[in-house]
């Protein structure tokens, strides 16, 4: 050990560390660490020491109108431990203090908020003025509070709060931690006593979620069952209260049943005046019990504990019972965060929590009916919910959250996924929404708008009411308005809106014609493939046989623009896509499509086909600018005579696509009207689609006959009509006969002109074909009976054109499925 005298010289040097604001109070703290040093006689250090040691700095007079720049030049020049190099950062800090004052002011309630955006759950009775008439509490008194919490219920009211009063500054809590007993005596009186007092129990709850803003003291309420406790706790005051108003109610009808009502009505002003006090307090106690399990729910393997012990239900429960702002800012932040996850938000939906947010969602707090509209947000991706909103009359209530500071955003969105639905888009033509959404359009700052507001915009824009309603903004106005900030600002959702609008028929249409310039330009001169694409698609909605469109092409040179697109394959395909759907539109125009076929893109689009066959919007989009050129006479010609367009339509006509196989009959049945040739061809290729299970039977007899002369030879002697004389698989089994190929003549015999008779007795002898009429020999019922597929009769071939046979000889059974390309 050093002796004294040993010691001549003592050093002390001050080490600046960081600045920081108060939690709780407008003041900063200031770190700093003091590192003593004793030195001998010859000046080396001897005996060390370093301490981390904080100043708070309380600035009293700090206020809205504060100078920031003044007050911090000031802080720094009378606190020696901050440098002038953090004046900047000081200054922040006093901005920071100053707002954050400014909010605490705005909140409704008494708390202050927490970093969560919530109110302080600390209880009214924790007040200063109470507090005041005890002794002023002290860390080093801390096993004297623990003595108190063995005593009686006022005695363990006193602990409580002097322990409230510790924790409240931060630096105590690991005190209390390491002091052994604290946890342990306060999770005990809690267990034991929460049912004697509720304000006993809303104090030591409180201390607990104190330590529940930390997340690494987690563990420490985890250790005594704080969670499960609170949950009991909750649950069982949810139902005191319900045992309350049905006393209370009783006391009433008794009342009303006795002659002398005046004193009955000062007992049950007593009783009611009684229980409204046990409300208030319920209603802290609840606040602090779901604030501390909001807390712990971060951790997602207790949230799914605390899912499984009904927390759902308890807090719907209080959603529906209780009227305190506070608890329900707190109730709805929970009920948010739980509701991101499947499970719970089926279990609030069967507990129909739609019908009871509207309270929330009407309030006059701004805070409560922003977190209303998060829920409903939460909400609003199953379908069925969102329907419930809109039947319970929540889209007026939601639109009207558009003017609210801070609320945009969310709301917004939440319309948004309204909109989806198409009966719900019907319904904001009978709102003032669509007049909102178009004026937030035009007074957004200059630049794209936000994608929340754009996507509402599009969805609005695909009904046809919507449009008009928009198109008669400003009469007319408003639609030239939209379209100019498109190409000023570049705005390539904005310009997908009006490419929307300018798809509906009617009145609102022509009015679209106006701005085709400017989108003609647009497609040489933009870079933005985006944009590009939305022109082109609004180009091709203008379908119009008044317009122009060879003038148009030769103005802006877009023909060489379009084969480009389509020839370089680097294009996206959705550019392409535009690109082709653009051609069918234009190919109205007699010229231009004379134009188009000349410049060769009719072989352009078959090299396209042929290359994008998987793709079925391209497929179909191809055969319908084929269909818009077969309408004019050069063009036609073109098609038919220099081009194979006419052999990949045939391929599509049994496409797995519906609305492919329309277009493709529909082009088909032109080339046939005007070309003998492909006539011949297309009813050979029907024909073989008909029947192809008879073909298939006759393949495996073994015919030698080459397949090209069989049709050839067939094809006339079973034409009937408009039809073929074959068979129906579905005529004759609905009637119970057996089905056959119909291999007979209009008198009931085989056609010689089919079969030589060579082969006709041949076929008897062995028994492949069975002459009509021909009954079997009882012994052959057995053991030879004859192959039902090969017998027919004149008797069916008339059912068979009696019934609805489809055009071409379609066979309208499902044992008939289309070739897989």
């Amino acid at each position: 050990m050093m002796q004294s005298e040993d010691a001549r010289y003592l050093k002390r040097r001050v080490k600046a560390g960081n600045i920081d604001v108060h939690p709780s109070e407008k003041a900063i703290v200031v770190s700093y660490e003091v590192e003593a040093t004793i030195l001998g006689e010859m000046g080396d250090p001897m005996l060390g020491e370093k301490k981390e040691c904080q100043k708070v700095i309380r600035l009293q007079s700090l206020n809205e109108s504060t100078d920031i720049q003044t007050l911090a030049s000031e802080v720094v020049t009378r606190c020696k431990l901050i440098p002038i190099t953090k004046l900047p950062e000081v200054e922040q800090l006093l901005y920071y203090l100053q707002k954050r004052k400014e909010t605490d002011k705005g909140k409704s309630g008494k708390g202050k908020n927490s970093s969560q955006g919530l109110q302080d759950p600390t209880p009214d009775f924790l007040s200063n003025a109470i507090i005041g008439d005890m002794e002023i509490p002290s860390i080093n008194n801390i096993d004297d509070y623990v003595e108190l919490l063995y005593e009686d219920v006022p005695s363990k009211i006193k602990a409580s709060i002097m322990i409230f009063c510790l924790i409240k500054n931060s630096d105590n809590l690991e005190a209390l931690l390491d002091h052994g007993t604290v946890m342990g005596a306060l999770s005990r009186v809690l267990r034991e006593d929460w049912r004697k007092s509720v304000e006993l129990s809303t104090n030591i709850m409180y201390i607990f979620f104190c330590f529940s803003t930390y997340i690494q003291f987690h563990t420490v309420i985890a250790h005594y069952k704080i969670g499960a406790l609170c949950m009991n706790i909750s649950d069982h005051e949810l139902k005191r209260l319900q045992s309350w108003k049905d006393d209370l109610r009783k006391k009433r009808t008794i009342m009303e049943g006795q002659k002398n009502q005046e004193q009955g009505i000062k007992e049950l002003e007593k009783y009611n005046k009684k229980f409204q006090n046990l409300a208030v307090k319920q209603d802290q106690l609840l606040k602090v019990a779901f604030y501390l399990l909001l807390n712990l729910a971060e951790d997602t393997r207790v949230e799914v504990k605390m899912k499984n012990k009904g927390i759902v239900k308890i807090l719907m429960k209080a959603l529906e019972t209780r009227s305190n702002v506070g608890l329900h800012i707190v109730v709805l932040s929970f009920l948010k965060k739980l509701s991101i996850f499947k499970e719970n938000k089926s279990e609030m939906a069967k507990l129909d929590i739609i019908n009871k947010l509207t309270p929330a969602l009407i309030s006059d707090d701004e805070l409560l009916s922003t977190l209303s509209l998060r829920l409903l947000l939460n909400l609003s991706f199953d379908t069925s919910l969102r329907l419930k909103m809109v039947a319970a009359g929540f889209l007026p209530k939601i639109i009207h959250h558009l003017d609210v500071p801070g609320c945009e955003p969310v709301t917004l969105c939440l319309l948004y996924h309204l909109s989806i639905d198409d009966k719900t888009r019907s319904m904001m033509a009978y709102t003032d929404c669509i007049q909102k959404v178009v004026d937030m359009i035009l007074e957004a700052p200059i630049g794209p708008i936000n994608p929340e507001l754009a996507a509402l915009a599009i969805n609005i824009a695909s009904r046809k009411n919507n449009t008009q309603l928009v198109c008669e903004f400003g009469k007319g106005q408003t639609l030239r308005h939209l379209v100019k900030r498109c190409f000023k600002c570049k705005d390539g959702l904005l310009l997908k809106m009006i490419r929307n609008m300018s798809q509906h028929d009617g009145p609102t249409k022509p009015m679209f014609v106006n701005f085709i310039s400017q989108f003609a330009n647009a497609l040489k001169k933009e870079k933005d493939e985006d944009f590009v694409i939305e022109c082109l698609g609004t180009l091709a909605n203008l379908n119009f046989h008044t317009i122009n469109f060879d003038l148009i092409l030769k103005k802006y040179e877009l023909l060489p623009y379009i084969l480009n697109v389509l020839k370089s394959g680097q294009c996206e395909d959705d550019l392409v896509l535009e690109t082709i759907v653009l051609i069918g539109t234009v190919a109205l125009d007699e010229n231009c499509a004379a134009n188009l076929a000349q410049s060769g893109i009719v072989q352009v689009l078959v090299n396209l086909l042929n290359a994008k066959q998987e793709d079925d919007e391209v497929v179909l989009q191809i055969a319908y600018v084929f269909y818009q050129m077969i309408w004019h006479e050069e063009t036609r010609n073109i098609i038919i005579s220099n081009t194979q367009a006419p052999a990949y339509l045939i391929d599509l006509m049994h496409d797995r696509n519906s609305r492919i196989r329309t277009v493709c009959d529909n082009t088909l049945d032109i080339i046939r009207e005007y070309d003998s040739g492909w006539e011949k061809r297309i009813q050979m290729e029907k024909f073989r689609w008909h029947n192809s299970q008879w073909i298939e039977i006759i393949g495996t007899q073994n015919m030698d006959e080459d397949e090209e002369d069989l049709y050839d030879d067939v094809l006339p002697q079973y034409y009937h009509g408009d039809d073929f004389l074959l068979y129906d698989p579905s005529a004759n089994a609905k009637k119970g006969r057996k089905k056959g190929p119909m291999m007979v003549g209009e008198n009931g015999e085989l056609q010689p002109e089919y079969i030589s008779e060579e082969a006709l007795h041949e076929g008897i002898a062995n028994g492949t074909i069975i002459p009509p009429g021909y009954v079997p020999a009882p012994y052959m019922s057995e053991y030879d009976a004859p192959d039902p597929r090969l017998l027919a009769s004149q008797h069916d071939l008339d059912d068979y054109y009696q019934t609805g046979q489809p055009s071409y000889g379609r066979p309208s059974t499902p044992d008939y499925m289309g070739y897989n390309y």
